[in-house]
Order: C-alpha cells, then structure tokens, then sequence
C-alpha cells in the first residue's frame, strides 16, 4: 500500500487492491484532486480516516444516451413540476448530499474537509452542481468534477427532499453532457439505483482508455 506526502503524484492504478484501494494520505488540494480524476483515481473515506484514494475495477458509467426514462418520471419532467439550475448553489447542494440521510448508512463520507475541498473545485471551475427548485425551495440536486478537456462528468453525490427530485437533476445532467457530446458519466462504484436508470459496469482499463482519449 502507498501511503502519499506533499508530492504530487499517484501509483499505478492496477497497484490497486481487489477492492480499489491504491493509496492513503496527501491531501485534497485542487491540482491533486484533479490528477485524481484524470488519473482514474478518487477520494473517499469518512471522519477519523486519513485520506482514502480509490480506482475500482470495474467502473460504473452511464453513457448520457442510455439514460432510462420511466413513465412516472417522464410525466414529472413533462408537468414541470421543478425549477432546473446549474451552479445556482453548489454550497447548498453539497451540503444538502452530506446531511440527508441515506437507506443502510450511518453517516457520510462527505466530510467538512471534502466539502470544502470540492467547493474550492467549484471556484476554480471545475466541480459543478445542479439544482432542483419547488416553490423556491432547494428539493434535490447533484454535484461532480467537469473534466472538459476529457469530455467526461464525474457524478459523487445527489440528494433529494421529494419524490423524484434527484432523478430530475439526473436527467438534466444526462442532456447537459450529451449537448456537449460528452462520453460518459462516472458513476465511480455499483448501484442499484443507478443501474435502474441506465449505468453499467466497465473494466478499469476501458474506462482509462477513454479519459487518455481525445
């Protein structure tokens, strides 16, 4: 196991453990969260933990053309039931994905230093968030790194207050990123909930394929 220092760099990806474990330790400043993501490599790990870098094999994406629209779904964003925005309020939503509660967890990964981390993303133009709006009020969204100059989004968290919420937000992402014939969408780990709505596994290797791509 690798454990990093102030230098900027990262190991292999098929160091790796079965699991995806690569690395512990540096820190979350932007130019080394950035060699992360382009690197095939995040963050992710909870209060009390160092530093945890991770490179899964395989890798859940969703390629923007397959997302999966359901008929209760298509029926909400046809009713314009919700406000759609983007970097309206990347504070709120990140803070709103580290609080709200979550079916089989206890807590979240989102730590303070994370979100403060991925807020200075967001300054510097590389995280991105979008907002679901009810009455003026925040019901959902979703944030994640752009990494234009690849041409791939890479999702870390959603939440939702209502009934298809974080769904919505989604679905505006999937048509954001498919306007702007982007490839994919980093969906990082399996997920039920995401393979409902069209995310599939990939090996490692052809996800890193892709981010060296051009």
């Amino acid at each position: 196991m690798h454990f990093l220092t102030e230098k900027l760099w990262f190991p292999n990806i098929e160091e790796a453990t079965l699991d995806g474990l690569l690395a512990i330790g540096g820190d979350l400043s932007i130019e080394r969260l950035l060699l992360a993501y382009n690197s095939c490599i995040f963050p992710w790990y909870e209060d009390g933990q160092p530093v945890l870098w991770w490179s899964p094999n395989p890798r859940m994406i969703l390629k923007p053309n397959k997302f999966k629209v359901s008929k209760s779904l298509r029926k909400t964003i046809r009713d314009k039931k919700f406000t759609i925005t983007f970097n309206k309020d990347f504070k709120s939503v990140i803070s709103y994905c580290a609080s709200v509660p979550r079916k089989g967890q206890n807590g979240t990964w989102i730590t303070k230093e994370m979100q403060q981390a991925y807020i200075a993303l967001h300054n510097a133009g590389h995280a991105v968030s979008v907002e679901v709006w009810e009455d003026n009020r925040l019901v959902g969204g979703l944030y994640g790194i752009d990494l234009q100059n690849k041409k791939v989004f890479c999702g870390e968290s959603m939440f939702s207050l209502v009934s298809d919420a974080s769904k919505v937000a989604f679905y505006h992402l999937s048509e954001f990123v498919k306007a702007k014939d982007y490839k994919l969408i980093d969906c990082q780990i399996y997920n039920e909930h995401l393979e409902s709505l069209g995310a599939e596994e990939i090996e490692r290797d052809d996800f890193l394929k892709i981010l060296k791509s051009k």
